[in-house]
C-alpha cells in the first residue's frame, strides 16, 4: 500500500531531480563563451527597431550601445510615442554624437492595437529599409557580437531568435531578487523548453525574418491577436511550422535599485501574461520552485523520525547551491544575498500563481491594462 510519506518521497525526489537536470541543460547552453569576430562586410543587412519610453536606470548606457555594435550593416530606428517624453533627448544626443551609424527617432502615437508596445513600433515596421528585423527594449544592453550572436542561432527550421534579459548589477537587494526571478529561475525554464521542442519568445531581444511575418499577414495582423507581442510570435512561428531558438549567451540587463513592489508587480505581469496566453503550460509552474519538495521532504523525514533540519539543508545545498553553480558557469551576477533572495523567490511562486489566476489587471509603463476587456475589444 502507497502510504503518504512514499508519495511525498516520491514527490521530493522526482521534483529534486527534475531540477538539477534543468540546472545541467540550461549550464551547458548558457557557459561563458569568448566573444564572437567581426562580421563579414557583405553581412546581411539589418534593422534594429528599439522601443522607448521613459527614462530607465542605465538607459543612456543601453542605448548607446546599440551604435557600438561590431556589424557593418545596420540601421537604428528608435521609435516613441509622446514627443514630451525626456528619453527622446537621450536618443536625440545619441544619434548626433554617432552620427557615422544609420539612425533615426520616429515619434507619433499609433493605437492600432490594444498593445502599447506594438502601437509604439509599428511606425518602425513601416519605415525598416531591411528585411531581416531585430526588435529589442531599451534597457537591454547589446555587446558588440550582438548581432552576430542572434543570426548564429538561426537554422534552416527556424522562425525566430531571441534572448531573455539576464539581471545584472542589481544595486539593492530587491534587484537580486530579480536577478533571482530572471536568471537562475526563468531563463533556466525558458532553455528547458527549447531543448524540449517548447520554445517561446521572449520580447527582449528578437530576431525574424520579415517573410515570416509577411506570411502571416503582416506585424499588425500576426501580433495583434494577443495582448503580449511575443505571445502572438511564439503562435506566429509554431503555426508556420517553424522554431523559436535561444542565443546561445542571452544578454545583459543592468538593474540598478528596485523596490520589491516594481519586482512583484513586473513577476505578476508576466505570470498573467503566460496564463492568459499559454493556460496549460503555466498551470505546473507552481510546483516549479523549492517550496513544496522541501515540504514534503520535511514531512517524510518527521514521518520516519529522522532530521527535518538535516532534510532542509541537503535538499537547499542541492537546489540552491546548484543555482550559484549555474551562475557561475554562466557568468552572471550571484552573490550571498542572491541565496537568500532565491529562497524568498521560492517561496512568493505559489502566491505569484495564485495571483495570476485571479487577476486580469496590470500596469505596463504607466498604462492600466486589463486583459479581459482587451480581449472583448479584440472579438469586435
Amino acid at each position: 500500500m502507497i502510504t503518504l510519506a512514499t508519495s511525498a518521497a516520491a514527490f521530493c525526489l522526482l521534483a529534486t531531480v527534475v531540477h538539477v537536470l534543468s540546472l545541467a541543460i540550461a549550464s551547458i547552453r548558457c557557459r561563458e563563451r569568448s566573444r564572437l569576430p567581426s562580421a563579414p562586410i557583405d553581412a546581411p543587412h539589418v534593422t534594429i527597431i528599439r522601443p522607448v519610453c521613459r527614462v530607465d536606470n542605465f538607459e543612456r548606457e543601453t542605448l548607446a550601445s546599440t551604435f557600438a555594435l561590431d556589424y557593418p550593416n545596420y540601421e537604428i530606428l528608435f521609435c516613441l510615442a509622446r514627443e514630451d517624453d525626456p528619453v527622446g533627448g537621450i536618443v536625440h544626443s545619441l544619434i548626433e554624437s554617432h552620427k557615422q551609424v544609420p539612425a533615426r527617432l520616429l515619434i507619433g502615437e499609433d493605437n492600432r492595437s490594444s498593445n502599447p508596445k506594438l502601437n509604439n513600433v509599428l511606425k518602425g515596421w513601416d519605415e525598416a529599409r531591411h528585411s531581416w528585423i531585430i526588435m529589442a527594449d531599451s534597457n537591454v544592453l547589446m555587446p558588440p557580437d550582438y548581432v552576430q550572436r542572434l543570426m548564429g542561432r538561426w537554422r534552416k527550421d527556424t522562425g525566430l531568435v531571441c534572448s531573455m534579459p539576464i539581471g545584472a548589477r542589481p544595486g539593492n537587494f530587491w534587484a537580486a531578487l530579480e536577478c533571482a526571478f530572471l536568471n537562475t529561475f526563468e531563463a533556466r525554464w525558458q532553455y528547458v523548453g527549447e531543448t524540449l521542442g517548447f520554445g517561446f519568445a521572449q520580447g527582449k531581444s528578437m530576431l525574424f525574418h520579415r517573410d515570416v511575418v509577411d506570411r502571416a499577414g503582416g506585424l499588425l495582423k500576426a501580433l495583434g491577436t494577443e495582448i503580449a507581442e511575443d505571445a502572438a510570435f511564439t503562435k506566429m512561428v509554431h503555426e508556420a511550422g517553424l522554431r523559436v531558438h535561444l542565443v546561445d549567451t542571452p544578454f545583459p540587463q543592468p538593474l540598478g535599485k528596485r523596490t520589491f513592489s516594481e519586482v512583484w508587480s513586473r513577476q505578476r505581469r508576466w505570470a498573467t501574461l503566460r496564463r492568459t496566453t499559454f493556460p496549460v503550460m503555466f498551470a505546473p509552474e507552481i510546483l516549479t520552485g523549492a517550496l513544496f519538495p522541501v515540504l514534503a521532504g520535511v514531512y517524510v523525514a518527521w514521518a520516519e523520525g529522522r532530521s527535518e533540519a538535516l532534510v532542509v539543508a541537503i535538499l537547499s545545498a542541492i537546489w540552491f547551491g546548484g543555482e550559484a553553480m549555474l551562475a557561475w558557469s554562466a557568468g552572471w551576477y550571484f552573490s550571498p544575498r542572491m541565496l537568500l533572495a532565491s529562497v524568498i523567490r521560492d517561496m512568493l511562486l505559489p502566491a505569484l500563481w495564485v495571483e495570476a489566476w485571479l487577476r486580469n489587471d496590470f500596469e505596463w509603463r504607466g498604462n492600466e491594462m486589463n486583459i479581459q476587456q482587451v480581449m472583448a475589444e479584440e472579438l469586435d
